[in-house]
């Protein structure tokens, strides 16, 4: 009797257990949602929600809502501690900035040093602030500032003629986009190892010039010669991607100083439809293309005299220290001769539109201001072939400097090929600057048929042929006319034997045959930098000068990689591709 009094108890003993443990769990459950439901309710959270839970006065003063009143805050304590602000940024500004002066210092003057440089009791004011997104660990932020300065800057001038100018540089307006990378992330106070600061982006900068006790215009080519020094040692000292790099916690942190990680090779092809800037004839244009506008760092073109549609042809190298956030720029100048030349119009290209490894080949509208794109007046276009190059692609990626050719680049394809390997480094290849990478072999081009080609005879008919010829070569070929068409058929083959593939173009021009003379319908320019890479492809190609029609090419390449020394005569003759 006890036994089963006994199991009686206990059958209710644990299902009594089990029923409250049930019952604790769906309450516990049940806060869990409560909670979560609360936790999402505060992530939906505005300013204004927050706001109606707690009144201002109750926050703590350095607690703010709005980006208006966080930059009110910032720059109530910059004003704080500008006087210390103010002496330590003189003294870095001063030893950053004379050397580079020093460098870009004209011809006419001796010496250029700061006499005196504070910079004034007027503080920045941020008109903006922004967190760029980092992939390393680290934090950037951008800080847009505009400073009308009083500051005291002195510049002790000695000229050639030994006279001695002190000048003064007043008025001084900037408005600015100033970057800080605070790099690394640590686990001990501050948490970050360094900061390195930049200009990112120089929006405005004003000054004047004034000789103390004289005037600076009584001394002709003093003033611009000293602007644009000025500008050209801010360019180089601070502005991005150049950065001044200032360590917190003693550490090794040369991996955050400015150091190249590419190249950009650039063909400046021709351009088209540029505007004429001469009252008498043509414009004369020259191009110049840059990644930073720094007189050593730019390149010019040749010039192309009397002519709105110039080929230029040429190939430039660049080197590049941030894909992520540079351009190239190319600006079309009309020259002028001993006058300033005169600007046609620019156009530029970020380099992180560009696939690593893979040349692109663009058209680009001339504009006349790169900040306001809003120009419908029609400036023209350039042509250009762009490659940028990563100093650490991996092998397996794709590379065309393993592979045929690339563009100038295409040299250092020339170079792997000859040695073998397709390893050679950017060093080795600089330091053969006697040597010229010759691309020579033969290009077969088969002219297969045209499309909508330009009506100009009375019948609404013409009758096409094709002129083939060589740039540099001269060689010319010519198809046969088809009578009365507008969509001949051709499919004829015309070999070329090319001295200089880098350089040289092929030029397809279409005419109308008459019986006394030829009408002149349109062309077709191609560089050689496609079939060099690719050996064989097809392709339609849009007539230039005409208001319709286009060719179909097919273009195949058999090379011979030549290297020689340039010094050697230019008559060494190409030998036959076997």
């Amino acid at each position: 009797m006890g036994f089963w009094v006994g199991l009686a108890l206990g059958v209710a003993v644990g299902v009594a257990l089990i029923v409250g443990f049930a019952r604790s769990e769906n309450s516990r459950a049940a806060r869990r949602r409560q909670l979560a439901a609360t936790v999402a309710s505060f992530s939906k959270m505005t300013i204004e929600d927050s706001r109606k839970l707690l009144p201002s006065d109750l926050y703590p003063s350095w607690v703010v809502f709005s980006s208006q009143q966080k930059l009110k805050w910032l720059n109530q304590e910059l004003i704080k501690i500008w006087p210390y602000v103010s002496q330590a940024a003189s003294e870095l500004i001063k030893a950053s900035v004379e050397p580079v002066l020093e460098q870009y210092r004209p011809v006419i003057i001796a010496s250029l040093k700061f006499s005196k440089l504070t910079l004034g009791t007027v503080a920045p004011q941020f008109t903006g602030v922004s967190i760029v997104e980092n992939k390393d660990s680290g934090i950037i932020m951008e800080l847009e500032m505009n400073w009308d300065a009083n500051p005291s800057i002195i510049l002790d001038i000695k000229t050639r003629l030994g006279v001695a100018l002190p000048i003064q540089v007043k008025d001084i307006g900037f408005t600015g986009v100033f970057r800080l990378i605070f790099k690394p992330l640590v686990e001990e106070l501050p948490c970050f190892g360094a900061v390195c600061f930049s200009l990112r982006k120089k929006k405005k900068l004003d000054f004047r010039l004034k000789v103390i006790g004289g005037e600076i215009s009584a001394i002709p080519g003093i003033s611009d010669a000293l602007e644009d020094t000025i500008k050209n040692a801010i360019e180089d000292s601070i502005t991005w991607p150049v950065r001044k790099v200032i360590p917190i916690i003693p550490g090794d942190y040369s991996d955050l100083e400015l150091k190249p990680v590419g190249t950009l090779e650039i063909k400046l092809v021709q351009a088209r439809d540029l505007t004429n800037k001469d009252l008498i004839g043509k414009s004369d244009p020259f191009a110049i293309v840059y990644v930073r506008p720094l007189p050593d760092k730019m390149k010019r073109s040749k010039t192309i005299n009397n002519d709105l549609n110039p080929i230029w042809n040429e190939h430039f190298e660049f080197i590049v220290e941030d894909a992520d956030t540079q351009s190239v720029t190319v600006k079309i100048y009309d020259d002028d001769g001993i006058q300033e030349s005169e600007l046609i119009g620019c156009a530029q290209v970020r380099l992180k539109d560009l696939q690593p490894g893979k040349v692109k080949d663009v058209w680009l509208k001339l504009v006349k201001d790169l900040e306001i794109q809003r120009d419908r007046k029609d400036r023209g276009q350039v042509h250009l072939e762009l490659l940028y190059y990563p100093f650490d692609m991996k092998e397996e990626a794709p590379n065309p400097f393993r592979q045929q050719f690339s563009m100038t680049s295409l040299e250092r394809t020339m170079t792997s090929m000859e040695n073998g390997s397709g390893s050679t480094s950017f060093d080795r290849l600089s330091s053969r600057k006697k040597k010229e990478i010759i691309v020579r072999g033969v290009l077969s081009v088969t002219v297969i048929s045209g499309e909508d080609l330009p009506a100009m005879d009375m019948n609404g008919k013409s009758d096409p042929y094709v002129v083939l010829s060589l740039k540099k070569t001269k060689t010319k070929y010519k198809t046969r006319v088809v009578n009365e068409s507008l969509n001949p058929i051709w499919n004829q083959t015309f070999d070329f034997v090319v001295e200089d593939g880098l350089h040289d173009m092929l030029m397809l021009e279409v005419y109308d045959h008459d019986t006394f003379s030829r009408d002149y319908m349109g062309r077709c320019i191609l560089t050689l930098t496609k079939v060099l890479l690719e050996e064989d492809y097809k392709e339609s190609f849009n007539l230039e000068g005409a208001k319709s029609g286009k060719l179909n090419l097919h273009l195949k390449w058999s090379p011979q990689s030549i290297m020689r020394d340039s010094r050697e005569e230019d008559s060494l003759r190409f030998r036959s591709v076997q």
